[in-house]
C-alpha cells in the first residue's frame, strides 16, 4: 500500500490500444492521485539473440558486440518514446505521472512484478489482447502473469469488443 491515502496505481504501457484502453479505465474506475508508468523494453541485441536461438541458429553473446550506451539502442529509444507517450495520456486526463522504463532480462511480466515491488503502487493497471482459442495455449499472458505473481490488486482491462483476436 503505498504512503499517501490517495490510490497510486501502476500501469503497464506499451503504446498499444489495449494499453491506451488500461490507462483511460484505470484513471476512470480507481481515481488514482498519480500513476507509475511503465514500459519494459529489451535491449536489440538480446532480441536478436533470441531470435537466433528460435529459429535454431548458434546462440551467440551479442552483448560483447555492443559498444554503445543503452540510449544509442533503438529499443531503449522507442521505449522511451512509448513511455513519454503514456505520461502524456496521462497527463491529458487529469493524473500526475511518473515515467519508468525497466528492461526486461528475461520476461515482461516479470520486470512488471520486480517494478512493482520497488515502486509500491496500491494495484496495476494492464490491458489484454484478449487472444482466444489454439493461439492462447502458445502465447504467455502478461495479465494472467500478473495475477498470479504481483501479490497487488490488477486491473485487466480487455480490448474493445471489435478488437479481439
Amino acid at each position: 500500500m503505498h504512503p499517501s491515502s490517495e490510490p497510486v496505481i501502476l500501469v503497464a504501457f506499451d503504446g498499444s490500444a489495449e494499453s491506451r484502453r488500461a490507462l483511460e479505465y484505470g484513471a476512470k474506475l480507481l481515481r488514482p492521485s498519480h500513476v507509475e508508468i511503465l514500459t519494459a523494453w529489451e535491449p536489440l541485441h538480446r532480441q536478436a539473440a533470441r531470435a537466433a536461438g528460435g529459429a535454431g541458429m548458434m546462440q551467440t553473446d551479442f552483448s560483447s558486440a555492443v559498444e554503445s550506451a543503452d540510449n544509442d539502442d533503438p529499443a531503449y529509444v522507442h521505449a522511451l518514446e512509448t513511455c513519454q507517450e503514456g505520461v502524456a495520456l496521462a497527463e491529458s486526463l487529469g493524473l500526475k505521472a511518473h515515467a519508468h522504463l525497466v528492461e526486461s532480462a528475461t520476461s515482461i511480466w516479470s520486470a512488471l512484478v520486480d517494478a512493482a515491488k520497488e515502486l509500491s503502487p496500491d494495484a496495476i493497471v494492464t490491458g489484454t489482447r484478449g487472444i482466444k482459442g489454439i493461439r492462447s495455449l502458445f502465447t504467455s499472458s502478461t495479465a494472467d502473469n500478473l495475477v498470479s505473481n504481483a501479490g497487488l490488486p490488477v486491473l485487466i482491462v480487455p480490448p474493445e469488443e471489435s478488437d479481439l483476436v
